[in-house]
């Protein structure tokens, strides 16, 4: 098992690709703190990786709430004396262009998909430089490398996220930390709500993956948690300030 016995923190780990990517954590051999706003949904991964034979536990917490987001890492750190692993991937998706798009909703998602980000890697970071190591993975998307249409809030922020990770990276390297950054493209998870009624419905969408992804289908959450398991663990040991980008091709045309 290629993570044994690290500790592992996954924000939006309650569903979709944030609860593919503790899962598989959690079967390489990381304890697992399953990060979530939603308790029931914090349990239920945690109790599908104790049904297969991992280790993990829930925190409920906002990781847009600074002071509840500090205490939960410092609760962590308390019980397990280290942090080897946060993935930053809770976020969300605001549609809209520039002149449509609700401000709230453009705010809520530069706090969500932006800066929750910054602050738990803020409050990761002097714990992994005691120890001299670690790997913070940050979720951006394919939307943070090409247009999507009329999701500027979305877009935006996603493309916030990879300058924010090459910044960390190049910063902490010389302590031993990873700063990475994934790039899902379309997984077919409810995440996908608010595009799915800009476009006018499931087969609108349908229509829209198979005319732009080259592969001409959805990715399933366990084609993403593979890449991540790459990113988290020493088969990356050598990779920093990268962006893997996992599209079924729609980035090449």
């Amino acid at each position: 098992m290629i993570l044994r016995d690290r500790i592992a923190i996954v924000t939006g780990a309650g569903s979709g690709i944030g609860q593919a990517g503790a899962q598989i954590m959690a079967r390489e051999g990381a304890h697992v703190i399953v990060a979530d706003i939603n308790f029931e949904n914090a349990e239920e991964t945690v109790e599908l990786i104790a049904e297969a034979g991992g280790n993990a536990e829930s925190l409920v917490v906002d990781v847009t709430d600074d002071r509840a987001l500090e205490t939960g890492i410092a609760a962590t750190v308390a019980r397990h004396g280290r942090i080897d692993i946060l993935h930053n991937h809770a976020g969300a998706q605001v549609a809209g262009d520039l002149e449509q798009v609700a401000i709230d909703g453009f705010d809520k998602s530069w706090s969500l998909n932006v800066r929750a980000h910054f602050m738990a890697a803020r409050f990761v970071m002097p714990i992994m430089r005691n120890a001299g190591k670690g790997v913070i993975l940050n979720t951006s998307s394919s939307s943070g490398v090409l247009y999507d249409r009329e999701m500027i809030a979305y877009t935006t922020t996603k493309h916030a996220v990879i300058a924010m990770t090459r910044q960390m990276a190049g910063d902490y390297a010389k302590f031993g930390i990873r700063v990475n950054a994934l790039c899902p493209g379309w997984v077919d998870t409810p995440f996908n709500a608010p595009f799915i009624a800009q476009m006018g419905g499931r087969s609108a969408i349908e229509g829209y993956i198979a005319e732009k992804v080259p592969l001409g289908r959805w990715a399933d959450v366990s084609e993403i948690a593979e890449p991540i398991l790459f990113l988290v663990s020493d088969r990356s040991s050598y990779m920093t300030g990268q962006i893997l980008v996992v599209d079924g091709g729609e980035t090449v045309v």
